[in-house]
Formats: structure tokens, C-alpha cells, sequence
């Protein structure tokens, strides 16, 4: 919650930042619009110009300002995380999961126990096949951190990678009940559901996740998952509106398809990459019945 603040509060002088830059651009447009015959004729400032040399400052002050914080809390969070905390992201990143694992715990062993170094030492663990690790350091990020969303996705993802599906979704559930505006837990939390075969639930909270912008990757499965449903159920109408918006989520397919490697040798790497299969065939599908359509 305090994170969620204080990212919040650095995005207030960039949007000062922008208006700044709207109303200086808006300023020198209405200047030349109205006075494009003589607009330096006088000497005198008009009020648009004024506006325009206000807009001006305040946009460049409020990006020194959204520097400096910006700037300020990634020193922060360097001291909070120690120097080997980004060393140990990056190598995560590239999969090198042993050698990041570590470096984790040389952080903790220091005293750096904070949720992130925690959340990825959970995950670092889970994907080196070090599962029982994996559970006691999530076990550990909720109970230190009940009221961060971030550590119940870290319990799920374990429990996940375990194929312990239904635990998954109880953990989504409760990181639900925290901020329950969060799309993208509400479509972790659906898929979950279906994994773990509560097909009712699973359109539910899919139909839920609907009311809110996703980033490509989840809404093409949201939307996959929302056109089966719909066209099991006889609604022809709404199964081709989500299957259209499956379309244009497609670019979120790879970003599936390149995370399928650490899952290797996992049911739940096999299990998701068939869906991505299904859907994948879906798409091939939907472009030759819209080809079809265009020749006709």
C-alpha cells in the first residue's frame, strides 16, 4: 500500500509536467492562429503568450521535480534492496535462477529482508525446482507483508508451479479482497479457477476482469477463455465480441510463449503451453474466417 502511495505521488509532478507542455503548445497555437498577421508586432505579452512562457516553466519545474523523486526513490530502494539486488534481477531475467539465488540470500543474511527481495527469492527458488524452498520463503513474503498484493501473486505463482491450482486461487482471492480494482490478479485468479476445473467461478471472475483495460497478454486469454464460454452457452453474439477482442490482444502472445522456457519439465508449463497452442490455432482461425468474409 505504502509503495503503491508513493509510486502515486511521483506520477502527480509528471502529469503537472504534461499539462505544462499542453498549455505552453496550446498557448503558441493561439497565438499564431489569431494573430498570424502581426504576432510580434507588439511588444507587449498577450495573455496566450503568458499562458504559453507559464506552461513552459511549470513543465520544465515539475520535470526536475519527477526527476529528482524518481531519483531519490531508486536510491532508496538500492539502500533498502542492497547493491546485489539488481544483479540478481537481471540474472533472473536471463534465467540463470542458481546464480541468482545466492545473491537473494546474501541479502537477507545482511538484513535486507523486504518484500521484493523476498518475492524474488520465492520465484528464484520455484524455478530452479527448488519448490520447498520456493514455499517457505512465500510463506514467509505474506506473513511479513500481509497487506501487499505483490507477495500473495509470489504464493500463487508457487503454488502454481506445484500445480496445486485451487491453493492458487484461494491466495488470488484474498489478494482480491485488497484491491479489487486490480485486472490483471483478477485474470490470475480466473485462470486459476479454471485450472482448477471451477468452470462457473472462472467465467465469473473472467466477465469481472472484462470491465478493466488488460495489458495484451492477459486479455488474450480473458477473451479466448470469454469466446468458449459464451459460444458453449449458445451466445453467438458475445462469443465473436470476445473472440475480436482476442484478435487484437494477439501481440500478447509471445510474451506467453518466450516465459514457456523456465517452465520446462512443470504440469503447469505443459498445461499452458497446450492453451497457447489452442489459442494460437484460434487466431489462425479467426484470420482465415475474416479472409473468407473479405473474399466473399
Amino acid at each position: 500500500m505504502r509503495r503503491r502511495l508513493l509510486i502515486g505521488l511521483t506520477r502527480i509532478p509528471l502529469v503537472l509536467a504534461i499539462l505544462g507542455v499542453v498549455a505552453f503548445l496550446g498557448g503558441i497555437a493561439g497565438e499564431y492562429i489569431l494573430n498570424r498577421r502581426g504576432m510580434f508586432a507588439d511588444s507587449t505579452p498577450s495573455q496566450l503568450t503568458t499562458l504559453a512562457l507559464i506552461g513552459l516553466g511549470v513543465a520544465i519545474a515539475m520535470f526536475l521535480v519527477w526527476f529528482l523523486s524518481t531519483a531519490f526513490l531508486l536510491g532508496l530502494q538500492t539502500r533498502r534492496q542492497g547493491p546485489g539486488y539488481g544483479e540478481a534481477y537481471r540474472l533472473i531475467e536471463a534465467f540463470k535462477f542458481d546464480e541468482a539465488i545466492p545473491i537473494l540470500e546474501q541479502l537477507l543474511a545482511e538484513g535486507k529482508e523486504t518484500v521484493d527481495v523476498l518475492m524474488l527469492l520465492a520465484s528464484a527458488y520455484g524455478y530452479a525446482g527448488r519448490l520447498a524452498d520456493a514455499q517457505r520463503v512465500a510463506d514467509r513474503v505474506v506473513a511479513v507483508y500481509p497487506r501487499e498484493t505483490a507477495a500473495y501473486l509470489t504464493l500463487s505463482n508457487v503454488y502454481r508451479l506445484q500445480a496445486a491450482y485451487e491453493a492458487a486461487a484461494e491466495v488470488l482471492s484474498r489478494a482480491v479482497t485488497l484491491d479489487p480494482d486490480a485486472g490483471v490478479i483478477l485474470s490470475e485468479l480466473g485462470l486459476m479457477q479454471l485450472y482448477a476445473g471451477d468452470l462457473d467461478a472462472a467465467r465469473g471472475s473472467f466477465e469481472q476482469t472484462a470491465r478493466y483495460r488488460l495489458p495484451s497478454m492477459y486479455a488474450l486469454r480473458v477473451y479466448y477463455h470469454l469466446a468458449n464460454f459464451y459460444a458453449e452457452s449458445g451466445d453467438a453474439r458475445q462469443a465473436a465480441r470476445a473472440a475480436a477482442k482476442m484478435v487484437s490482444a494477439r501481440d500478447g502472445l509471445q510474451g506467453w510463449k518466450s516465459g514457456l522456457l523456465p517452465l520446462a519439465g512443470t504440469s503447469y508449463g505443459q498445461r499452458l503451453a497446450r492453451e497457447l497452442e489452442e489459442i494460437e490455432r484460434a487466431l489462425l482461425e479467426a484470420d482465415e474466417s475474416h479472409t473468407g468474409q473479405e473474399g466473399a
